[in-house]
């Protein structure tokens, strides 16, 4: 799960690098109208979390039939949520001019969105796919899908942003088309190993056609306040985005880049956040608290261990990891700054992802959502922009401002998780008496 989310989020990063010899107003409306878009797309994929639970806890049971009807469920899912997730990014695309962007990003950005939003489709439905194999243990073929995905959107942002094989130069606007067109075969390839690990079971399910509404109800009621929780964790960085889109073109790209990075390194907690899920859920389904606890413990520690280690290396090597995408040294200055304060707060960053992971195989979404609001949009934004903008701190002060909201948001979800497993574990004991 730690290779698909980290194959998952390489796909923006290679948009990023093969744009950077655009120059510093391409990389930053890449990133912008890629972490924008997200932060929208985010949401419709975070309906399918719900997943997660629904189909583990049903597979830990032994209810294949049941894992079947939620994946349909989620398919219904992911079509009512597209035109949502278009619309509005249509009507950001159209309201950018009130955004006060820097005049050479603006543009750049506009393109980017008008294109990008075309790829919702297949991105809601490769969530549901994922979250319905990743639920039954199948986890090889999303692996799969992510890594090959990438050689498809490298492929082809070669081709579209500098013109070959007679195409145009696309230019920013090519790496979204390149982004869409790999979208749409993650999809395919995880429809196409659905129907494989069904006929590998010979199992020819028969489902009606027609949505089930009371699955679908149960879905969103544990769904929404998941895709709530991500969507506001992912757009609190999104709006952190826009507002160094205010600032000039090398502060706006350096945010940007060193973003890429710690967004790369935030996916090894984001796969334990999903693993963990899973095993969790497949621990409640077969009515074994003591593996359901033992299951989150293990995650959370796993996870410290891996993002201290991931904390040393942005610390001592940032100059090396920026020079990958930019070789302009005024960019590189400003974001080993910036990778300092992001090896400070990976602890944080990696406990709270996977306590909301820990978390949601239980059940429990509605509280990482609240605690999210809090954290990074009652302290966090706020306590940035006011460095940044009113202290002069330059986009340094944004990115203490989001490490404030990390560390309030684990410390507080370490403890509900600590409160539930408690009560887990009194139950067990009751039980055995």
């Amino acid at each position: 799960m730690i290779l698909a989310e980290v194959g998952w989020m390489s796909m923006g990063i290679v948009d990023t690098i093969m744009v950077g010899p655009l120059g510093p107003a391409a990389i930053g409306a890449a990133g912008m109208g890629s972490s924008v878009f997200t932060s929208i797309a985010i949401f419709g994929m975070g309906l399918m979390l719900g997943l997660d639970t629904f189909v583990s806890q049903s597979y830990g049971a032994g209810d294949t039939s049941a894992c079947r009807r939620w994946l349909h469920s989620g398919v219904w899912l992911a079509l009512i949520a597209t035109p949502f997730v278009m619309g509005l990014t249509w009507l950001l695309w159209l309201t950018l001019d009130w955004w006060g962007l820097h005049p050479e990003i603006r543009p750049l950005v506009g393109g980017y969105l008008r294109v990008i939003s075309l790829g919702a489709p297949p991105l809601l439905l490769y969530a549901a796919f994922r979250r319905y194999l990743q639920g039954m243990h199948v986890v090889r073929p999303i692996m799969f899908a992510l890594v090959s995905a990438n050689l498809v959107n490298a492929g082809a942002n070669w081709v579209l942003i500098y013109g070959h094989f007679g195409l145009p130069a696309l230019g920013v606007e090519g790496a979204a088309w390149a982004t869409t067109v790999a979208r749409i075969y993650m999809a395919a390839f995880l429809y196409v190993a659905i129907q494989r690990q069904h006929r590998r079971r010979h199992e020819h399910p028969q489902v009606s056609i027609a949505p089930e509404l009371p699955r679908l109800r149960q879905l969103v009621s544990l769904g929404f306040p998941a895709a709530s929780q991500v969507s506001l964790e992912v757009g609190v960085f999104a709006a952190a985005t826009a507002l160094a889109g205010r600032l000039e073109p090398v502060s706006s790209g350096s945010h940007q880049i060193a973003l890429n990075i710690a967004s790369l390194a935030f996916m090894v907690p984001l796969g334990l956040a999903s693993s963990s899920a899973v095993r969790v859920g497949h621990a409640v389904g077969a009515r074994d608290p003591r593996r359901a606890v033992r299951a989150g413990w293990t995650a959370l520690a796993s996870g410290c261990v891996l993002m201290a280690i991931i904390g040393m290396v942005l610390f001592v090597w940032p100059a090396t990891l920026i020079s990958a995408f930019t070789t302009d040294r005024r960019i590189i200055d400003i974001g080993v700054g910036l990778l300092a304060i992001a090896a400070a707060f990976q602890l944080f960053d990696g406990t709270q992802a996977v306590a909301t992971g820990v978390l949601r195989g239980i059940g429990e979404t509605r509280m990482p959502m609240i605690v999210n609001v809090i954290g990074h949009w009652v302290f966090g934004l706020p306590v940035g922009y006011a460095l940044c903008f009113h202290f002069g701190w330059g986009v340094a002060g944004l990115w203490i401002g989001l490490s404030i909201g990390l560390v309030f948001t684990a410390v507080v979800l370490v403890a509900v998780w600590w409160k539930r497993a408690g009560v887990m574990q009194n139950a067990e004991f009751r039980m055995q008496k």
